[in-house]
């Protein structure tokens, strides 16, 4: 879906949950942790439209070398090891604005500690974290924005 400036706000949300509806079976496949995970272009749909928060839980190293998600979609860094306390509704350094209702985006390398990654989100009681199926390479292959 393109933006236009002849739909108001309401009915652009409007087209964006019609159209993300969908994701929520065509674009989504099970992963090796037996929890759903959706494709580079679903999420990207989401995070353009501000629908979610995409969660880069890659390593320094991976990301200087191949690079970041556009600053522009908001992608938040957080080292894996530290994933769960920064997410746990008890945690003293739990990211503020998280909610049990904040759609999750977790992205890795290649999409295999995406899963468990979203997996432990869920536990915690955010069951709208997903993963994001192969990772930055699906990302690349998409054509998806990167960081200049």
């Amino acid at each position: 879906m393109t933006p236009t400036a002849t739909l108001t706000a309401a009915d652009r949300a409007a087209a964006i949950d019609r159209e993300t509806s969908q994701f929520s079976s065509a674009t989504r496949a099970p992963s090796a942790a037996g929890r759903w995970a959706m494709s580079a272009r679903a999420a990207y749909q989401l995070l353009l439209y501000g629908r979610a928060v995409l969660v880069d839980i890659r390593s320094a190293s991976e990301r200087r070398v191949d690079g970041e998600i556009d600053p522009a979609l908001g992608p938040v860094v957080v080292d894996a090891a530290l994933l769960e306390r920064r997410f746990h509704p008890r945690s003293t350094v739990r990211f503020p604005w998280v909610t049990d209702e904040t759609r999750v985006l977790v992205l890795d390398q290649e999409g295999y500690a995406s899963s468990p990654a979203a997996a432990t989100l869920v536990r915690l009681g955010l069951t709208r974290a997903t993963a994001v199926v192969g990772g930055l390479r699906a990302w690349r292959e998409a054509g998806l924005p990167l960081a200049a």
